[in-house]
Order: structure tokens, then sequence, then C-alpha cells
């Protein structure tokens, strides 16, 4: 199979998560990637829990698979000569450091522009490379907060809830890879490169403002909702006598369904129910009802009912259920990757089926320094003996099998 991005080199001055999974999508879909790591320990996502028996990272090995590992002192006047060389060598330059970082070390954005007038330069960051916020320390909760997701995710007479995932990381990493696949076409165009700036709080906030706009009319706060959703309902998680029943109304059809599933056609034409609106205005009255008729279903006969009238309707399964889950198993999302210190271990598949250039998932991760003297020497034209200099100064470190 070809690979989309296959001619396309990358190099990688990310660490921790959201810069680690933009690369990572990249990789994923064909593309070359050099990740830059510090001499000796490597990336400290490296040893980041949970870890497998054998001490390798799961987020590491989920977000490293396939790359090129390097190692590099940034601070070491050779360690940024040897940095520059790449970027001349490269068509992408991805960096998650705090702003400013890179350009104090020696390598911002117009430094690696008039080296590589056509490199394209993306920063991750917690609020982006300009504006008040700019230097402050951010992590995925922040993100999170300070996006507005927190103010609307939990119940509304409980504390403000982050979400399951680091949402914020990954947000920004998709958006950073989004515009890098933007930016590589535009200089397929017109051959210039560009500078990206992705802002978790931007990717957070530009998911929570158009299901609570409604705010710059009524100036009135969004309220936490748990599980359902403003504009509609019945729709989120409802007990029933044995767990919990997932259902989605979005049209009058489905809510007609619902009636008919729950026996109760006779609430077809009350006004309280007419449209989507006025369902979600009296939404206590509409749970109510499907309350009443939860109650005395398991899980496994209200779905069936539900699935039975084409009501959008599941089961909420444990992680574990979700993972020997048959449709899970066929899309192969569950696949095994023999890694260098622990063997077989099962990570995620690729999302992105496609006839043509499948994203491959199925790669190892590198170890620390593992491909200097293939892109150090290969690349830049080193020798070993260039390498062992600077390994002995520190500038890096040897790979050793």
């Amino acid at each position: 199979m070809d690979k989309a991005l296959k001619d396309v080199r990358v190099l990688d001055f990310t660490q921790y998560l959201s810069g680690p999974h933009c690369t990572s999508v990249l990789c994923e879909l064909g593309a070359e990637v050099i990740k830059v790591e510090r001499p000796g320990t490597g990336e400290p996502e490296r040893v980041a829990a949970p870890l497998t028996p054998k001490g390798e990272s799961y987020q590491f090995l989920s977000y490293n698979r396939g790359k090129k590992s390097i190692t590099l002192n940034l601070k070491d006047p050779d360690g940024m000569e040897i940095a520059k060389k790449l970027v001349a060598k490269c068509d992408v330059l991805v960096e998650n450091f705090s702003p400013g970082v890179l350009e104090r070390l020696g390598l911002g954005y117009d430094v690696a522009k008039e080296i590589n007038p056509g490199i394209i330069y993306a920063s991750i960051s917690g609020f982006g490379q300009t504006g008040p916020r700019r230097d402050e320390v951010t992590y995925d909760v922040v993100g999170q907060a300070m996006g507005g997701l927190m103010s609307v995710t939990g119940y509304e007479d409980g504390e403000p809830l982050k979400v399951g995932i680091s949402l914020a990381d990954y947000m920004g990493g998709y958006n950073a890879a989004i515009a890098i696949l933007a930016a590589l076409y535009y200089k397929k165009l017109t051959g210039e490169g560009q500078r990206i700036d992705i802002s978790m709080q931007d990717s957070i906030w530009a998911m929570v403002f158009p299901d609570r706009a409604d705010y710059f009319d009524t100036l009135v706060p969004p309220k936490r909702l748990g599980n359902r959703l403003s504009s509609s309902a019945p729709f989120g998680a409802y007990k029933a006598k044995d767990g919990y029943v997932v259902i989605c109304t979005i049209t009058d059809g489905q809510w007609h369904n619902v009636l008919k599933a729950i026996g109760r056609e006779d609430l077809k034409d009350d006004e309280r129910f007419a449209t989507r609106v006025l369902r979600a205005k009296h939404m206590k009255e509409v749970e109510s009802v499907l309350d009443a008729w939860l109650r005395e279903k398991t899980v496994e006969e209200a779905v069936a009912i539900f699935r039975k009238y084409n009501v959008p309707s599941s089961p909420v399964p444990t992680f574990e259920q979700v993972a020997n889950d048959p449709q899970i198993r066929h899309r192969e999302m569950i696949i095994e990757v023999e890694q260098p210190l622990s063997g077989k271990v099962k990570l995620t598949g690729s999302v992105y089926k496609m006839s043509k250039t499948p994203g491959n998932r199925k790669q190892r991760i590198p170890l620390v320094g593992e491909h200097n003297e293939e892109v150090l020497c290969g690349l830049l034209g080193m020798s070993k003996e260039d390498l062992e200099k600077l390994a002995a100064k520190g500038t890096i470190s040897l790979y050793q099998e």
C-alpha cells in the first residue's frame, strides 16, 4: 500500500502528549518523523505510568510508533547547529515547548524560515503564541478548564468535571495535524511554507461554543446538564433495572418511535412534546415518562425494544466490555505490536481506514538515539568519529543495542 505522506519529513521537538499525538498522526499516514530527544534519558514520557511489566510507558508506546529517534542537547551550540542543519532537510517542524523556549534556544520561526523558506513550523501550546495568557504554564486540565469545557461538564448541583481523557491535549494535537496537512497542500500549490499556532484553549473553546452560543443573546450562563443535551430530549444515559441505557432522539420521528417502544403513543399529540425545542423545554416531563418504563426493564430488554423501533440506543459498557466488543475487534482497533523491551503489546489500531493509503500503526517505538547514525550520518553526512566526539562532550548520547 502507498503512504499518503511518504515524501514528507518531519522534525519532531515534542514531548508528553499534544505534540507527540500530532506527529504520530503524520507518521501513521506515512511521514518520516525524526524525534529529537534528550541525550541519555530521552523524552520524559518514556517512563510515564501506566507501564508495561518491562517498564515501557503505554502512552509513549501509543504515540511514538514508527518514529526515528535521535538525541540532541539543544542548549549546546553544536547540538543547535545540528538541529538547524536538520531544518534544512525537513518539510515540517513541530514543537510544543512553552512559547518562546525554542526561540530563546536559537531556533524560532524566523531563524527556521531563513534556513528553509519552505518550512512549515507548527507550535502547540496551552494559550497560543500571542495574547495575555501566552506565558501561563498549561497542562491538559487547564486547557479543559480555560476552554470552558469544565464549566459545562457534570451535573447542575455538582462540581465541575474534566472529561475522562486528556481531551485538550488530543484536540490540540489533532488540530495541529489538520493544519499541517492544509499547509502541505498550500506549499504544493505555491512553494511557500508558513507558521502554525495552535492553542489548547482555542481547541476546546471551538468545541464548546457552538452548543452554548445562545449565551451571547441571553447573557445567561449555560448550566451543566450531566448526560443531557440542551437542545433535545430524551438524550443521554437513563437508569434501567440493572444498569444504564443510552437513548438519543433528535427528530420528531425518533420521538414518535420512542413512544411506540414504551407503549405511550397517547402522548404523540401532547403539545408539550410537539417539537424538539419543546421537548428540551419540558425535559423533566419527558424523562419522567421514560423513567417509569425503564425501571421495569433490564438494559438488554430496553435496548432490544428501542432498536426494534429504530431508536438510537445502546447499553453503557465497561472498558472491558468495549475491549471485547466484536465491532472493535472486526475493525482491528486492538492490535499486537512487537516492542523493543516488552515484546508483544496490545495497542490501538488505526482509525484511518482508507482504500489506497490506510494508516499504519503496526510499528514499534524507537529506542533512545536509535537512529543517530542513520539520520546524522546518512542525512547530514557526519562520520561515526564525529558522533563519538559529540557524545564525549554530551551533545548526543550514543545508541547502545
